[in-house]
């Protein structure tokens, strides 16, 4: 009898993407159960939260058999040898609409794979669907036109996040045990943060990267910026996935061909805990999810001192700036000949709270750049992690980024240690550390941990490290989706 049909054993569909790799390499149970696993939750719960808007179960579990075979005649299976995943849909995936939430481009069905796509083939992953995202994947809730909104699985009381909406909330639903999803200004983190799961923003040039439907190439920004990752359940899935992510791909001229492990450093890692949130009141659940994430790596040997970060708001508020520059003047005809009313207020408010800059000054900004990378290239010298808030407050419900100036000051306005991240091209990691009991409802809370270039596995360490002592969120969230 199989695990999945004992009813003492833990259903597929709710194991570790690391679990599922090892158990299916040791032959306890094969490709096929683990797909089709998957594949059934999807189809339970998909249909209340609409994070996949294109099903491939049916493909999914041919793959996975032609997976079994490969293996029964002697293949040796990859890392992720049978791991069912998803892939948002601004992502090219040959023979599927690359819509990015627009129905202009409903169409529009991609030649070939993305980098990201053929990595997580070519490690023995199975996708099982693709995701949802917003118009032009340009917000931080993931609504659109084509396919509507994602919810969150914890509740109508908070948004799913964006742009990786679709992705965030799959992965906490059990739908998949990765979720492919990208992040220019946020796009991983927050969904992360609004569902309780874990991830990392790889640093610049970590990931190899291009669409092959692109019909020109991004703006400077956009390609210093924009990274691909994954959301997954635990931290240890993200050490599992990241060094498939990071394998070279020749049509990426600028990938940073370095391995995912870096050297020992000596001693205890010293990680600079930081409190302030500028022009916003930190909420005191934010404040706990901090205190808890610190005492859980000062018990496991870290040394957390108390710090301030070096001109956080200054690259932060710069580097929007300068963002919202390009996408004017890049995106702005797009947007305008395409985009949903909804949207176009959005951006009018992205404009208003973020000036896009011009000409010279913008020049400069491109410029400063590297005067704030420099600033924080010496202060990870000191410290090697820095533990921030992602937001200064809980999650916002949905739809708030379209209720004027307010909202679009809520859900984007706060984010500074969000896409200061971004314009820098550092790592920068999101977790769960509470639980927190609202008015409105439950929702998890999240802390960010920053790491030095090319360190992601630092900051996947301190998470697992994190992890041990707190916990995860899914088995809380199954719990409530369940009605126990």
């Amino acid at each position: 009898m199989s695990d999945q049909a004992r009813p003492d054993a833990t259903p597929l569909w709710q194991e570790s993407a690391s679990a599922l790799a090892q158990r299916i390499r040791a032959g306890e149970i094969s490709a096929r159960e683990a797909v089709r696993a998957a594949v059934e939750r999807m189809r339970a719960v998909n249909p209340q939260l609409n994070a996949v808007v294109e099903d491939l179960g049916e493909v999914a579990i041919q793959r996975a058999d032609a997976l079994d075979s490969a293996r029964a005649a002697g293949a040796t299976p990859g890392p992720l040898h049978g791991v069912p995943v998803t892939i948002k849909i601004n992502v090219d995936q040959r023979g599927h609409a690359t819509s990015n939430g627009l129905p202009v481009l409903k169409d529009a069905i991609a030649a070939d794979d993305a980098p990201i796509v053929r990595n997580l083939l070519d490690a023995g992953a199975v996708v099982i669907g693709r995701t949802n995202t917003p118009e032009f994947s340009f917000r931080a809730e993931t609504d659109n036109p084509l396919f509507g909104r994602t919810r969150n699985p914890w509740g109508d009381h908070v948004s799913a996040g964006g742009s990786s909406g679709g992705a965030g909330s799959a992965v906490m639903a059990g739908i998949g045990a990765l979720g492919h999803g990208n992040d220019i200004g946020g796009s991983l983190r927050f969904p992360a943060a609004a569902n309780g799961a874990v991830t990392v923003k790889p640093g610049m040039g970590r990931v190899p990267a291009w669409n092959p439907s692109q019909k020109a190439e991004r703006g400077m920004l956009a390609q210093a910026m924009s990274v691909q990752g994954v959301v997954t359940r635990n931290a240890a899935d993200q050490a599992l996935a990241l060094p498939v992510l990071f394998r070279a791909d020749p049509r990426d001229p600028f990938h940073v061909p370095l391995p995912y492990a870096g050297e020992t450093l000596d001693g205890p890692i010293r990680v600079a805990h930081v409190t302030e949130t500028y022009d916003f009141p930190m909420h005191p659940d934010v404040a706990r999810a901090l205190d808890a994430a610190r005492a859980a790596l000062t018990d496991a040997g870290y040394i957390v001192e108390e710090a301030e970060p070096p001109l956080l708001r200054e690259a932060a508020v710069t580097g929007y700036r300068a963002l919202m520059g390009e996408v004017a003047a890049l995106m702005g005809p797009d947007i305008e000949a395409h985009g949903s009313p909804t949207l176009k207020a959005i951006f009018a408010e992205y404009f208003e709270q973020f000036p896009p800059f011009e000409g010279a000054e913008q020049l400069k900004a491109m410029a400063d750049r590297t005067r704030f990378a420099r600033a924080w290239s010496v202060f990870l010298e000191q410290y090697p992690l820095v533990l921030t808030p992602f937001l200064p407050h809980p999650f916002f419900r949905p739809n708030r980024d379209a209720e004027g100036p307010e909202g679009v000051r809520e859900a984007l306005g706060a984010g500074y240690y969000s896409f200061a991240m971004n314009f820098m091209g550092l790592p920068a990691g999101n977790m769960p550390t509470r639980l927190a009991t609202l008015p409105q409802g439950p929702q998890p809370i999240g802390v960010q941990i920053v790491g030095r270039r090319w360190r992601e596995d630092l900051i996947v360490a301190a998470m697992q490290a994190i992890e041990t002592r707190i916990g995860t969120m899914d088995r809380l969230l199954w719990k409530r989706m369940a009605g126990v």
